[in-house]
């Protein structure tokens, strides 16, 4: 990590004879870390030190620096962080016109980089060796590990390969190694325990070519999934971690991970595979993928074709009658014995599905759909429309904001009904109704944009279902 500092303070300590001004600085608000901090990926040894290197997006610098995320005591402060493509080791460099302490102190800025990058942060000369020096380092671990071969729905790069390894030896260093990336790209994210039973790793790696870079391999992209026991004697899948790494990005590396998961889980007959909180863009994936595989499975075509006509018939306009757009209880265990699909995934799935299999342009129906969308979401807030479970929402006088400051509470089942329920004022009703289809409108949001997604990466599986269900 090198420190530079130029300006002012550097030219008064090499002329001894010039004399300072003195004066009074005003407070130091600081900066923020995301305006004074960038992070590089450098392929090669030429790349160290240069901006024109490939910039990585962190989504949040300033988490880092405190409760404020604010950099204090520096002027001109810049840190530019290079991420070395081969060992993922990093190196930093700092540089400043002045230090001065303007009420807030001066931010000791190494602790805040070690405690991201920890080990991998090293010298500039040490960084610029671990090109050729950590050059077998990667091959190794992919050498020891599984490459993975299945049918993916991209096309395929020959030199591009999924290997499978378990959390363990260099294998588990190589994780460490990207924790960094991890931190920085993923929000909310937590180093995994590599000591604990079960987890692997599967690599996207490509072979180098030897003209441009001294290791054998790249890592791409990676995920890191754990193996859990489900009673009485079967094994969950679930996906912790998923990342491509940004120079990568947009190239299908992330759906062949999921696809090859998959696979796994089909074919060591795995429970079924979850996702830890997955962020908004790996949802539309994962819906989208899922939704592709089951628009070929023939077990879901009549109860699919039997949910679309009775949109297409049934009346929802006059709230006279309900529909439910939930699939036979028996339709979500059959995708999860056969596609591995977990039943929560299933009903987002099959939302989708339907809607896919609606003609857009025919009013009734999507007026149909929407209204099963908002019963269902509102039953999911405040209850059924029917009896709410005893589940009241009751709007609450505040002074911090009255508009959106309100209680849920639970009512004993058996007692007397009118004493169960709360007068709501008109007022309270229409800020509820508002915010209820606030939230139906984002999620058909959603819905609509997977279903454009499938449309357009699978029309001939989408033809066979609607030949089925028209």
């Amino acid at each position: 990590m090198a420190l530079k500092q130029k300006g002012t303070d550097a030219a008064a300590a090499a002329d001894p004879k010039k004399r300072r001004r003195v004066g009074f600085s005003g407070i130091d608000v600081g900066v923020e870390a995301n305006e004074c901090m960038k992070v590089f990926i450098a392929r090669n040894p030429d790349e160290v030190g240069s901006e024109n290197s490939i910039t990585l997006q962190p989504f949040d610098l300033n988490h880092f620096f405190g409760e404020d995320g604010k950099i204090y005591g520096y002027k001109n402060l810049k840190i530019n962080v290079w991420i070395s493509a081969t060992s993922f080791h990093a190196y930093a460099d700092i540089s400043f016109e002045e230090t001065s302490d303007g009420g807030k102190g001066i931010t000791n800025l190494k602790p805040v980089l070690q405690n991201i990058f920890g080990e991998n942060l090293v010298e500039k000369d040490e960084f610029s060796k671990t090109f050729s020096k950590e050059c077998e380092y990667i091959s190794s671990v992919v050498t020891d590990g599984n490459v993975i071969k299945h049918d993916a729905s991209t096309d395929k790069d020959s030199a591009v390969e999924i290997v499978r390894v378990e959390l363990q030896g260099a294998a588990a260093f190589l994780y460490c190694r990207l924790v960094p990336l991890i931190l920085l790209l993923v929000e909310g994210s937590t180093p995994i325990d590599i000591t604990e039973h079960g987890w692997e790793m599967l690599l996207v790696v490509k072979k180098a070519e030897q003209a441009s870079s001294n290791s054998n391999f790249l890592v791409l992209g990676f995920a890191a999934v754990h193996h859990f026991y489900h009673y009485p004697e079967s094994t969950r899948l679930r996906i912790s971690q998923i990342l491509v790494l940004p120079p990568y990005q947009g190239e299908g590396h992330g759906l062949r991970l999921l696809e090859t998961i998959n696979s796994i889980a089909e074919s060591e007959n795995i429970y079924d595979v979850t996702i830890e909180d997955p962020s908004d863009y790996l949802q539309y994936i994962r819906s989208s993928i899922d939704c592709l595989r089951l628009l070929s499975f023939d077990p879901i075509k009549p109860a699919l074709s039997s949910m679309v006509t009775s949109l297409k018939e049934t009346n929802l306009s006059k709230r006279t009658s309900s529909l439910k757009m939930v699939p036979p209880s028996n339709l979500a265990e059959t995708v999860r014995q056969k596609l591995k699909i977990n039943k929560k995934q299933f009903l987002r799935c099959w939302e989708i599905l339907i809607y896919l299999n609606l003609d857009a342009e025919y009013r009734k129906s999507m007026d149909n759909f929407r209204a099963c969308i908002y019963d269902r979401i509102k039953g999911e807030i405040l209850g059924t429309s029917t009896g709410t479970n005893g589940k009241r929402l009751v709007q609450m006088p505040s002074n911090f904001d009255e508009e959106t400051c309100f209680a849920v509470y639970w009512t004993q089942e058996g007692g007397d009904a009118d004493d169960q329920t709360v007068e709501q004022q008109p007022e309270d009703l229409k800020t509820q109704e508002q915010q209820l289809n606030e939230v139906v409108d984002s999620q058909m949001e959603e819905i609509v944009e997977v279903a454009k997604n499938v449309t357009s990466r699978g029309k001939d599986k989408l033809g066979d279902s609607c030949s089925v269900s028209c």
